[in-house]
């Protein structure tokens, strides 16, 4: 269960600030435009498309269009993705941001990310 999800705009730029607990699986989406992810506090394991990664925090990750990523939390986390773009609506953000989800994929690093 993810314990807090905060939206943060300013002029030209979002950033969601998502709390995670430890051993929390995300299973992600693939964004419309490449976009930087911050981890503030935490460990994680991450997955872009089917690449393994351990990252401590502090570390800045470039997530790049169109490519599908998931994330395990190995600590509690706090994380922070960057956006460019004008909306500043919590509600129609993910519409803007985000490419329709292909469920299959999602299945598939889910079981993944679980049996690391």
């Amino acid at each position: 269960m993810i314990s807090h999800i905060q939206h943060h705009f300013s002029d030209g730029v979002y950033a969601k600030e998502t709390h995670i607990p430890a051993g929390q699986v995300l299973i992600q989406h693939k964004h419309k435009f490449s976009h930087l992810s911050i981890l503030a506090s935490g460990s994680i394991e991450i997955l872009i498309d089917g690449k393994r990664q351990i990252v401590h925090a502090p570390a800045c990750l470039t997530i790049e269009a169109y490519k599908h990523h998931g994330v395990k939390s190995l600590t509690d986390v706090v994380w922070y993705c960057i956006h460019a773009t004008e909306c500043t609506d919590a509600d129609e953000i993910d519409e803007v941001l985000i490419v329709p989800s292909n469920n299959v994929q999602a299945h598939k690093m889910a079981l993944c990310l679980k049996e690391s």
